[in-house]
């Protein structure tokens, strides 16, 4: 019951604090955390007990698979390279680096400093993806951004889960052993994560209610990651798999009113999940400061240097590899990768594979390191998220790499055109069928040339219900253009998903009319 009601609070607290944070426009997860910090600090505050399980099982699914949905295959396609190169390549070497330096500034063990280095290497897709599309990033810097995010915390994790394996096993294990695993976990939850993809979509197909449909998304990262999971693979790398071969078809296996919902929904169950680890890290964080042990005064140091070694070895990743996305404009390699370099925040991804981190290792003892690894985490997190968070805005700028919102406006009315021109041949091609009443063909033809929501109102009765009908059928037109739009690269993934919502919401307002 303590457990509930302090779930119950950090919610109610992110809440107040999300509507603070947007109105003066800073990163609310920091915000959080130092809210969290302070309530920790009250005489009598409560201090969560949740068990490692239940943050990789409750939350890691959902965020990954919130994430996945959002990524565009057609593009992912054209960035394909870079991104594997940057979420297997960097990940290993950010690892390998801040392992390293642990065992060099640290007193954590060699197992310990590779679990660190492993919880770290991961990036943020939640707010890489929402910056990127606040600021306006081009296409290919954009998906670059948030494949690589999205692709390195599957890597990133399963090294984590290898790592966590080593450091509380109580005998030696060999490093090709460690290898081994790392590609069968990897292989294994892309093979369940594909095959989940396949059964739920053959599900989808035949189901249209808006409250199985509901049912399924929700359950479907979960079933992937225990399904992986219960075969000894990676629950993550299924997720993200699942998430992105889903997403790809999901405009396809439901109507527009479900779409709406699915996107209501998945939306309140990240704030929600994204609330609760942030609130419940600020909460440990006193705790776990105080219960370090001798030796660790010195992890405000350890944390800017571990911050400042990630952010260098990123920088130097990165810039060979922005040749490959240089936007039409020719934008030099460097301001790319300075983008794409400060992009990389650590948020909830490496927060929730630190409180994960088992409590004893094998023998039953406690495992040494571990609240150093989770205050070093949290400090890197908020570090990341406070510095690059509020200044990435001010380095696109000086970058020159977002688009005018010009070019997002035309982009827009172009393919809006596009769409109205398809619904009027459409109804031309009707004209001479006598299908529909004549007054209704005028009244659809009058409604996609003046965009006036108000002229559906001017008929009634049998009039009405064949505007209805007629402009259903115009709007399934339109939908199909808008995929031949987007499969063309005629427009932009950021384009197609806002005319889709708007299409969406008009069809949904018709049949509820």
């Amino acid at each position: 019951m303590r457990a509930v009601g302090t779930v119950l609070f950090l919610v109610v607290l992110a809440t107040a604090v999300a509507t603070f944070a947007r109105r003066l426009r800073i990163p609310a997860p920091s915000v959080l955390v130092l809210a969290g910090v302070l309530v920790a600090l009250v005489p009598g505050a409560p201090t969560p007990d949740i068990p490692p399980q239940a943050i990789s099982l409750v939350v890691l699914p959902p965020l990954l698979y919130a994430s996945a949905e959002e990524l565009s295959l057609r593009d992912l396609r054209t960035v394909w390279r870079p991104v594997t190169v940057l979420a297997l390549g960097l990940v290993l070497a950010s690892a390998a680096a801040i392992g390293a330096l642990a065992v060099a500034i640290t007193p954590l063990s060699a197992p310990m400093a590779f679990v660190l280095g492993a919880v770290l290497a991961s990036t943020d897709p939640v707010a890489v993806t929402a910056l990127g599309r606040r600021l306006a990033l081009p296409g290919k810097v954009q998906v670059l951004v948030q494949a690589e995010s999205l692709f390195n915390d599957a890597t990133s994790l399963v090294l984590f889960k290898v790592a966590v394996a080593v450091a509380v096993a109580s005998g030696a294990v060999s490093w090709q052993f460690a290898v081994g695993d790392f590609v069968l976990l990897a292989g294994g939850g892309a093979v369940v994560g594909a095959v989940l993809a396949a059964a739920v979509r053959l599900i989808r197909r035949h189901t249209a209610d808006p409250v199985l449909e509901t049912v399924i998304a929700l359950v479907t990262p979960y079933a992937a990651y225990v399904l992986a999971e219960s075969v000894h693979a990676s629950g993550v790398t299924a997720v993200v798999v699942a998430g992105v071969v889903l997403g790809r078809s999901g405009h396809r296996l439901s109507d527009a009113a479900i779409r709406l919902q699915l996107s209501a929904v998945y939306a309140v169950v990240v704030f929600l999940l994204e609330s609760v680890v942030f609130g419940i890290i600020g909460l440990e964080l006193p705790t776990l400061v105080r219960d370090l042990p001798a030796g660790s005064g010195r992890w405000p140091l350890q944390a800017l240097a571990v911050a400042v070694v990630l952010i260098a070895l990123r920088v130097l990743w990165v810039l060979p590899m922005s040749a490959a996305v240089r936007p039409e404009r020719g934008l030099s390699s460097w301001r790319i990768a300075t983008v794409v370099t400060w992009a990389g925040t650590r948020g909830v991804m490496p927060l929730a594979a630190a409180l994960s981190i088992p409590l004893v290792t094998e023998d039953g003892a406690g495992l040494p390191g571990r609240p150093l690894v989770l205050v070093l985490t949290t400090a890197v997190v908020v570090l990341t998220l406070v510095v690059q968070g509020f200044s990435l805005s001010a380095v696109v700028d000086r970058s020159g790499l977002a688009l005018e919102p010009e070019h997002t406006a035309r982009e827009e009315n172009d393919a809006r055109a596009a769409l109205d021109r398809a619904g009027l041949a459409h109804l031309d091609r009707l004209a001479g069928l006598e299908t529909f009443p004549e007054a209704a063909l005028a009244l659809a033809r009058q409604g996609l040339t003046t965009r006036l929501a108000d002229t559906a109102e001017s008929g009634t009765g049998t009039l009405a219900g064949a505007y209805r009908q007629l402009r259903q059928d115009v709007i399934a037109v339109q939908n199909t253009e808008l995929l031949r739009l987007y499969d063309e690269h005629r427009i932009s993934d950021t384009t197609r998903r806002t005319l889709q919502y708007d299409l969406d919401r008009e069809e949904t307002a018709l049949r509820d009319g």
